[in-house]
């Protein structure tokens, strides 16, 4: 058993919503544990309750019930105002779609988190420059969105996510707009950031996308069907 401390612990984790007479077990007593420099995938089908507990691990919503901690902190118990500070902090997000600003180019994109956390502009400029150059673009850091390839636009969505320093990169469909050539150029780029000491955990829907990380949990139902290494 590995003796590394668990980054995040969740323990009998439920989100309930009630929909008119009905409630909806969208997490079901969850119970799961990731440590530093994990490289996970959470697969399932639609109602699994995959994007619930993206949500959760995010701070983008709280359990019904159960803990959640943090790196020791339990967020399942936090107001907005803590859960956003938590967020800015602790959690880089990649999502499918992008959400760069497409009036910046790279490096203000970059930037961006950092202009919220506070940090002064010559440390901003170094931290982006820097995650710019870790994912392969330091030569297109005056480029704004609309002169990028697909590939190259999630690159700068991951190299935002980094920038912060977070303890967690939490990803949804990263590669869902990408080809298959770039899809697996992306997760050769995570890949490296796990094992640089990141702990990244993303959804995706594709078996050979999941193949790349080392651990595959499956929910169905909202309960966990399996937990597996890859």
């Amino acid at each position: 058993m590995s003796d590394r401390p668990f980054i995040i612990d969740i323990q009998s984790l439920c989100r309930f919503y009630t929909m008119g007479d009905q409630t909806v077990k969208a997490l079901d007593s969850i119970n799961l544990q990731f440590r530093k420099t994990d490289y996970t995938a959470i697969m399932g089908p639609s109602g699994s309750g995959k994007s619930t507990l993206m949500n959760i691990l995010g701070c983008l919503d709280t359990p019904t019930s159960g803990r959640y901690e943090l790196n020791g902190q339990n967020v399942a118990e936090m107001d907005d105002d803590e859960l956003a500070r938590v967020r800015n902090r602790e959690i880089g997000f990649v999502f499918q779609t992008f959400n760069l600003l497409p009036r910046l180019n790279c490096l203000k994109n970059v930037e961006l988190p950092l202009i919220y956390a506070g940090i002064d502009p010559e440390e901003r400029l170094e931290r982006a420059r820097a995650a710019l150059e870790s994912v392969g673009l330091a030569d297109r850091i005056d480029h704004k969105p609309t002169e990028l390839s697909g590939g190259q636009i999630q690159r700068v969505a991951i190299a935002r996510a980094l920038v912060n320093r977070p303890s967690i990169i939490l990803a949804d469909e990263p590669t869902g707009n990408l080809d298959t050539a770039t899809s697996h150029d992306i997760m050769g780029i995570f890949g490296k950031l796990s094992e640089a000491g990141n702990t990244i955990i993303l959804i995706t829907h594709e078996e050979d996308i999941a193949r790349f990380t080392r651990r595959t949990i499956r929910l169905r139902d909202g309960r966990i069907e399996s937990d597996s290494s890859t």
